[in-house]
């Protein structure tokens, strides 16, 4: 099974083209009723990779996975995304997780195996953890990879 590194690495360099390749006008189209636009989406990733950014580097001084949530619609409504340029926002988006697979490339392997008994994953993770059960870093960061996925197939569906 690929590292995270390796499977976000992967994801950037097949995604990002494509993301590119898409207009200004495309972008900024909600596709039905209380559903984003890509830019939201890609808008609500960088707001993930923010906030996940930290919670991987914080998560090495702790002995807990226990994270601050966020409001996710809240914050892609705060920040109007759909108004900025599209080309600056997946330049954002691409440079923040090229950062992310940085910082896992540079972790220490006992920092992602380790397993922790107090964590909210059972709250803010994609596929969640019981609240019960022991957790890994390295389960947190496959997560996040996943749900970037998850929404990158929103604006391309069909692609994996």
């Amino acid at each position: 099974m690929p590292s995270s590194r390796e499977s976000l690495m992967a994801m950037l360099s097949q995604k990002l083209p494509r993301l590119r390749a898409l207009s200004d006008e495309f972008a900024c189209r909600r596709p039905g009723p209380g559903k984003w636009s890509p830019k939201e989406i890609i808008g609500h990733l960088i707001d993930s990779a923010s906030n996940n950014h930290q919670r991987f580097v914080r998560a090495q001084f702790t002995d807990n996975l226990v994270f601050p949530g966020y409001d996710q619609i809240a914050w892609v409504m705060t920040q109007r995304y759909n108004e900025a340029p599209w080309p600056d926002l997946v330049d954002l988006w691409f440079a923040f997780n090229r950062q992310i697979a940085h910082v896992i490339s540079v972790m220490p392997e006992n920092q992602i195996a380790r397993e922790r008994m107090e964590h909210n994953l059972h709250k803010i993770a994609f596929i969640t953890v019981p609240e019960n059960q022991p957790v890994t870093l390295g389960y947190f960061m496959d997560d996040y990879v996943a749900h970037l996925n998850h929404h990158l197939n929103q604006i391309s569906p069909g692609e994996s």
